[in-house]
């Protein structure tokens, strides 16, 4: 009954199943759209001691721009134990349309109403059956064959509690405008680590999940809270995922600061969360003027 079955060999989430009686699903609730995948047709994954089962989530609202991308660079991945899980939080464009045409190689997906992106996360989470988590949003992609690196990574190294790495910031069609490259020394100051990039063990969300209180910067309190209870971080020094620039945290400027504070707070005390967001702000308004005196000659010159 529990011996491996391939479904499909050309997807990385339908290489290595298994049949069984499904129980992780979750529960009904108001404003449900739909659910399916493979769980429900009772296929399931577990993971084996040479081939650990990576589990990646995407939560989504109206994404239909991107997702179909996303979907494609968890699938087309060649580490051949994947589970995937999609949230999406009752969308009305075409979202759901895109998820069902996947669905034979999507684990579970849901489509119904959640109070925020850090609430669906948590709910990807809990459905979940993986050893090591991603999370990866709707309009960001994975580079090709990382799993495998990741998975190497993490049989390597004693298996971390977190493993991160680079990230490449794109434009709207792909061009690549800067590698942001992750530091642990600067989480003190700001989220320092791409969290597109981060994978964590199951079992430290067993302990915590996202703070749904805040709207933006909960990835922050959960990796700052991670450092505290001195868990093991992996730097891989590897292009891991790629973001497109203006997602939420990227345009919602107030709200970020804003949250960054009262989390510095928290975890480092008033006074050097007030002398971080004192940089900050004059770093922002040198920034400005400086590009106000840089416009004004050039307009000048002209």
């Amino acid at each position: 009954m529990n011996d491996p079955i391939c479904v499909d060999k050309k997807y990385s989430t339908t290489r290595l199943l298994i049949q069984a009686d499904p129980v992780i699903f979750l529960p009904k609730a108001e404003g449900r759209k739909g659910e399916g995948g493979l769980r429900t047709k009772s296929y399931l994954k577990k993971s084996y001691d040479d081939k650990p089962l990576i589990s990646i989530i995407t939560v989504v609202f109206n994404g239909e721009k991107y997702l179909e991308g996303t979907i494609q660079s968890v699938i087309n991945q060649t580490y051949d134990n994947v589970e995937y899980i999609i949230i999406d939080g009752g969308s009305t464009d075409g979202t759901v349309d895109i998820i069902k045409r996947y669905e034979g190689k999507i684990d579970y997906w849901i489509s119904g109403k959640d109070s925020g992106i850090y609430d669906a996360m948590n709910k990807g989470v809990l459905e979940t059956t993986g050893d090591i988590i991603g999370i990866i949003n709707s309009d960001d992609y994975y580079e090709n064959s990382i799993f495998t690196q990741v998975i190497k990574s993490y049989q390597e190294n004693g298996k971390p509690d977190i493993m991160y790495g680079n990230l490449v910031l794109i434009d709207e069609v792909k061009e690549k405008k800067r590698i942001s490259i992750p530091s642990e020394y600067k989480l003190n100051r700001k989220m320092s680590l791409n969290h597109p990039t981060c994978f964590v063990k199951k079992t430290l969300y067993n302990e915590k999940l996202f703070n749904i209180s805040y709207k933006i910067c909960a990835d922050y309190d959960l990796i700052l809270h991670l450092k505290k209870v001195k868990k093991s971080f992996l730097y891989i020094n590897k292009t891991i995922s790629y973001m497109r620039i203006g997602g939420i945290s990227s345009t919602s400027y107030k709200t970020t600061t804003k949250e960054v504070f009262n989390i510095q707070i928290r975890y480092f005390g008033y006074l050097l969360a007030l002398k971080n967001i004192t940089i900050q702000y004059a770093r922002t308004i040198l920034k400005f003027l400086f590009m106000r005196q840089f416009n004004y000659i050039l307009n000048k010159k002209r």
